[in-house]
């Protein structure tokens, strides 16, 4: 039953993990809800199960020792559980102590387990600065900080058994005194005395065991408790009651004098934003860093919602639609690129929901991967007859097809932890074909040719204009040649709008985005030169 509850728990952790949006992942460090996750769900577990299976023999057993002490000698009895009368504040005294100890040594354990965690994932950075002894330092410092608090904590806790043994004992030695007293003076039979003697220390047992009984049964409430305090999160972003129909979204998007500032902070990182984007349109959005670009777009597929204002789409505010049907039709692709631990098929066809996109053929038939096809060349196009033409289409799409030969697994290649075997350019590639390879309404690029050189990306925008055809689009970039084809360019300076129009309308203007044309075409000019 404890294993059952453990699952249970730690699928509904995991399931409530996904629904909450993006704020609570940017004020909650990754090691502390993994911690979570683990640790606090096997604390929990043992105290469903072992702690719970002891208690109830615990209460069995003192029961029915009692019970036959009573039927023996009630006097004598009740002389043997005076000393045990403060047992019950003995135990909630510790039982508060180790709650607090074992809740404080869960937090440093999150602690530690997100320096491990930033650190592996870091590993590149540490080693180009030579932080590796000073990491080391630092994780040791933590580690041993650990070892104190436990520490500390088996301390408290092993007071705990001698307390007991001493109320315990002192029941003994009255029972001894007493007890052998009444047996002398004919009061109870010799037997009886023995009996009763043995009845006691039936009943001290159980009072050993409450000891670690109540140590898991704290520990389980600590951790439970953390955990509840996740769980009881709920999404700022979420599906209404009853959402409205979406269907096949036409893709127009219109901004209604949108504003928005992160939670917590006071300064706007969008101010008063209008605009409307008709369906099949390109709008692009040029700016300084920080200016709001990247937030901008993210209001798009609800990953925060407008502080002020409204995002519609085809006449309709965003947070009616359902949020997963909404963001069905979306395909994105991120400054911050995300690979999983999977091949890199898989990794393009994550966007391609509700089937097996990696591979085409009968469904449940296990396709052999590249090297295990007979006669099939790795570095060949038709090694992978087997990848569903979507896959193949976006990948061609990003120009991602020549590097994927170049593996020797080819689209069957297994890629490290975020994509580490691959290059930045690659990896920006792979996550444009991801969105690309989900045919989506509206699709967005937020800086997603920052990677590649201008000849590649001159290619990869010849091939995505055929895509973009018949879909919304938003561009962000900070290559005025990535946009100027763009049906609306819209030129943000500290969350504001200061300039939109075309690229001729721009150009004509003379406003910021002229200065930044001819600031890019004199760097172009002198890279030319050298």
């Amino acid at each position: 039953v404890s294993r059952r509850i453990e699952v249970d728990l730690r699928r509904d952790f995991f399931g409530h993990l996904l629904r909450l949006d993006a704020t609570f992942f940017a004020q909650n460090r990754t090691g502390d809800l993994m911690s979570r996750a683990t640790n606090d769900v096997l604390a929990v577990r043992m105290a469903a199960g072992p702690a719970v299976m002891y208690a109830v023999n615990t209460a069995v057993g003192f029961v029915l020792a009692l019970s036959l002490m009573l039927w023996i000698s009630p006097r004598l009895t009740a002389y043997a559980v005076i000393p045990m009368i403060v047992l019950p504040g003995i135990v909630i005294a510790f039982g508060r102590v180790i709650h607090r100890e074992y809740e404080q040594i869960q937090e440093h354990y999150a602690t530690l387990s997100t320096m491990v965690q930033e650190n592996l994932t870091g590993m590149r950075i540490i080693r180009a600065y030579t932080r590796e002894e000073g990491q080391a330092e630092e994780f040791d410092v933590l580690n041993r900080e650990y070892r104190r608090r436990n520490m500390r904590l088996v301390m408290r806790a092993g007071l705990f058994h001698p307390v007991l043994g001493l109320f315990s004992g002192a029941a003994m030695v009255i029972v001894l005194y007493l007890g052998g007293r009444e047996a002398m003076a004919g009061t109870i039979s010799i037997g009886d005395y023995v009996a009763f003697f043995f009845y006691l220390a039936l009943l001290i047992w159980p009072m050993i065991a409450l000891g670690w009984v109540t140590n898991l049964f704290q520990r389980g409430a600590a951790s439970m408790g953390r955990i509840n305090a996740i769980m009881d999160r709920e999404p700022t972003v979420a599906s209404p009651e009853r959402p409205h129909p979406l269907g096949e979204p036409r893709g127009k998007i219109e901004f209604r004098d949108v504003s928005f500032r992160y939670p917590g902070t006071a300064r706007l990182v969008l101010d008063g934003v209008s605009f409307v984007a008709h369906p099949g349109q390109t709008i692009a959005l040029v700016g300084a860093t920080g200016s709001g670009k990247s937030t901008l777009v993210s209001l798009i597929p609800r990953l925060f919602d407008p502080t002020e204002g409204e995002v519609l789409l085809d006449g309709v505010a965003l947070p009616e639609y359902d949020l997963l049907d909404l963001r069905s039709h979306m395909g994105v692709v991120p400054q911050d690129t995300y690979l999983f631990s999977e091949s890199i098929a898989a990794n393009i066809a994550l966007g391609i929901a509700g089937e097996d996109a990696t591979r085409t053929g009968e469904p449940g038939e296990p396709e052999p991967s590249v090297l295990e096809r007979p006669g099939a060349v790795p570095d060949s196009p038709s090694s992978v007859p087997d990848v569903d033409h979507r896959v193949l289409e976006a990948a061609r799409i990003a120009q991602l097809n020549d590097a994927v030969r170049e593996f020797p697994r080819g689209y069957d290649t297994l890629l490290g932890e975020r994509g580490v075997n691959l290059s930045g350019g690659q990896k920006q590639r792979a996550t444009l074909a991801r969105a690309v390879a989900r045919d989506p309404a509206v699709l967005i690029l937020d800086d997603a040719l920052s990677a590649v050189d201008t000849h590649t990306e001159a290619r990869i925008l010849d091939d995505l204009r055929g895509v973009m055809k018949g879909r919304t689009t938003f561009i962000i970039s900070h290559r005025v040649t990535a946009v100027m084809d763009a049906d609306l360019i819209l030129v943000l300076e500290d969350g504001r709008v200061v300039e939109r129009g075309t690229h001729d309308d721009l150009v004509a203007a003379g406003g910021a985005y002229a200065t930044l044309l001819r600031r890019q075409m004199l760097e172009a000019e002198v890279a030319g030169a050298d």
